[in-house]
């Protein structure tokens, strides 16, 4: 099996997919991420076409008119809309892959996808058949906090503890991996979608204020932080006010928006805790003199390393490429048959 795996390997264009919440990154073997677009499908509702995919369809967001939906298929990291997900995988492998019209047909790709740990089998089965049904010929899953330690080439396959923090979208993955596998690890369908949302309520029952999610997300990145670091930030926000029913303007300043964003970040630093105290005592020593290892798009927030450093009393650190890390390391076991036999949860055969 593993020597015809190899044949069609050097002819077919295996994929690494991170099928994240906000973004899709596909890393394709031995060429690297050749894409990395939001994880948006605009499809007409009655006749159920697709309309825009990734980019083009996020701009559509918000702005579309009635017969036009323009969606996530990810919820809190696992798919709700199954035709939307397919519809993504399949634009992108053929985007990667092209089409083979006039050449000699390519093999299908084998795929390696990253999905939170705390999944259903129902949710598993959901993830292999949009891949399967999208051209894959295989479909290996792995665990997202696996994946990202391996992404920020952290020695999982040592008798150590290697914690790492992954901060998504619609998910946060808490893991303490040794010896190539998973000691103790939590998953909370609470991340960045839940800070966006933490904006938009504290306009709301602040300002009478009502702002959209896309604008709500622009404030984060500009101007929020879970812990003062540098000169305050002020900038405005944009609404509709909700009495008057009319355009409105705040000016919104980061210490506000770190009070909005407090609850949600410390629901993440307390299940951060929770794993650490689970964890045995010798691999938290070596937890505390290697330090927390943050990654995920969340993990950009302005400060937060630093205040999950006071909070736990161990140092943290932001990982190279925070946005990455998954799908790196996901397709690092693409290259690797013994890792990938230790760490895949199943595979799909179509």
């Amino acid at each position: 099996m593993f020597i015809i795996d190899q044949f069609f390997g050097t002819f077919s264009h295996d994929l690494a997919i991170d099928l994240g919440t906000a973004n899709t990154l596909v890393l394709v073997r031995g060429k690297g991420i050749m894409i990395r677009e939001p994880s948006v499908v605009a499809i007409h509702k009655k006749t159920k076409n697709v309309l825009a995919i990734g980019t083009e369809a996020k701009k559509m967001v918000g702005r579309t008119p009635a017969s036009i939906v323009a969606q996530k298929p990810l919820k809190d990291g696992v798919i709700n809309d199954l035709e939307a997900a397919e519809a993504i995988l399949k634009h992108f492998i053929k985007k990667v892959h092209g089409d083979s019209q006039g050449l000699p047909k390519i093999p299908r790709p084998r795929v390696v996808i990253g999905i939170p740990s705390d999944v259903t089998e129902v949710e598993r089965r959901a993830v292999q058949e949009a891949a399967l049904n999208s051209g894959a010929r295989e479909v290996f899953l792995i665990e997202e906090g696996v994946a990202a330690a391996i992404g920020a080439e952290l020695p999982i396959e040592e008798a150590a503890g290697n914690m790492i923090v992954d901060i998504g979208g619609g998910t946060s993955e808490i893991a303490v991996i040794s010896l190539g596998g998973i000691v103790v690890n939590h998953s909370v369908r609470i991340a960045g979608d839940e800070m966006d949302q933490d904006i938009v309520n504290y306009a709301r029952a602040r300002y009478n204020l009502l702002v959209g999610e896309k604008t709500a997300e622009q404030v984060k990145i500009e101007a929020g932080s879970a812990f003062p670091v540098g000169e305050e930030i002020r900038m405005p926000l944009r609404g509709r006010d909700l009495a008057t029913g009319l355009p409105a303007t705040i000016n919104i300043g980061s210490s506000e928006i770190r009070e909005a964003l407090s609850s949600t970040i410390q629901t993440i630093i307390g299940v951060i805790k929770d794993t650490i105290e689970e964890t045995p005592p010798e691999l938290v020593s070596d937890i505390y003199e290697r330090g927390i290892y943050l990654t995920g798009g969340g993990s950009l927030l302005s400060g937060l390393p630093e205040l999950i450093s006071k909070e736990t009393k161990i140092p943290t650190i932001l990982t190279k490429d925070p946005l990455t890390t998954v799908v790196m390391g996901a397709g690092k076991v693409l290259d690797n048959v013994e890792l990938l036999e230790k760490v895949k949860i199943t595979q799909g055969v179509p």
